[in-house]
């Protein structure tokens, strides 16, 4: 009996700290609720619907009346003869791209070396610029470049003896297209969190080593790269928690019948089937699969690095 009125009493200690807590802050909780509710509304709420992937779903009985048809639509995407072509060619572009991941954490080094600050602005302007393009009009960009008859790389392959050829009709061009127009918008923009990494570095850092006589190259080695080392893993694990998950909407734009051996994905096959065929059930099965496949790699990647940088995202 003793025991149940302690639990109560610590049960209503604790709620009188939170109303506490509550009433002192509640400036700080009112503004994080918008977040909070778009969170719940777009985030949590639709997973409601998941369901449907173990369902022969149907707009007329809806997803509550609608049968169950356990992992049927698993099963069929498994045995799909495509399947691990569409699988395959989602890793190589995703592989492909987290290849790239050291070139912006490269950038914001050289920018931070950078002492003339007005050079330092300017540079940082032109490279962030692209990220606020359209991905529509970045597709286009990349399309008019690459056209055979007036595009400006065929224009300078003939001028130095070469022979103009149709670059996006390539299936094996296709991953370099995707990845180097990617690393073009976004490389910038992703220097942003390295630089406020780098600017919480202690000075008194840098002058001790100067004094000790070490080179930039020794600073950036020894205290820069150190210092950025949390940010840097917690980006990465966060990357290959989506190494099953390409944007759909850069890869449907530069897609055509000639490369769809190399552009056929996930992304663009759940469209395919979920949004022109209106095969929902198989749809969100193909993406709940993708979805599970991401977490584990999210969780096996994260208990990788707190073992052996003792980092982790939890």
């Amino acid at each position: 009996m003793n025991g149940t009125q302690t639990a109560i009493g610590l049960r209503r200690l604790r709620l009188r700290r939170i109303r506490r807590r509550l009433a002192n802050d509640w400036q700080l909780y009112l503004l994080v609720l918008p977040a909070l509710v778009y969170v719940f509304l777009f985030h949590y709420m639709p997973m409601y619907g998941v369901q449907i992937a173990f369902k022969d779903y149907s707009t007329r009985l809806g997803i509550w009346a609608s049968p169950w048809a356990g992992l049927k639509h698993f099963e069929r995407f498994l045995t799909y003869p495509n399947c691990w072509k569409i699988i395959r060619n989602t890793l190589s572009i995703t592989l492909y791209s987290l290849a790239t991941f050291p070139l912006p954490i490269l950038v914001a080094l050289l920018f931070n070396e950078l002492d003339n600050q007005r050079f330092k602005r300017t540079v940082q302007m032109v490279s962030y610029a692209p990220h606020f393009v359209s991905t529509v009009v970045v597709c286009s960009i990349v399309t008019l470049f690459l056209d055979r008859s007036n595009g400006i790389l065929n224009h300078l392959i003939v001028a130095l003896g070469g022979e103009r050829n149709d670059w996006l009709s390539v299936p094996s061009m296709f991953s370099d297209i995707y990845v180097w127009s990617g690393v073009w918008q976004n490389t910038g923009w992703s220097t942003i969190i390295y630089l406020a990494a780098l600017s919480g570095v202690s000075p008194e850092l840098h002058e001790a080593a100067r004094i000790d006589g070490a080179s930039r190259l020794q600073i950036v080695l020894h205290i820069n790269l150190p210092a950025i080392a949390p940010t840097v893993i917690t980006m990465l694990i966060l990357r290959f928690g989506q190494v099953m998950d390409l944007g759909f909407e850069k890869i449907y734009l530069l897609q055509n019948s000639l490369n769809l051996d190399a552009s056929q994905v996930i992304a663009t096959y759940v469209y395919e089937m979920g949004v022109r065929s209106g095969q929902f059930s198989y749809s969100s099965a193909i993406g709940l699969f993708n979805t599970v496949i991401n977490v584990i790699l999210l969780l096996i990647v994260n208990q990788v690095s707190r073992r052996v940088a003792d980092i982790s995202l939890w």
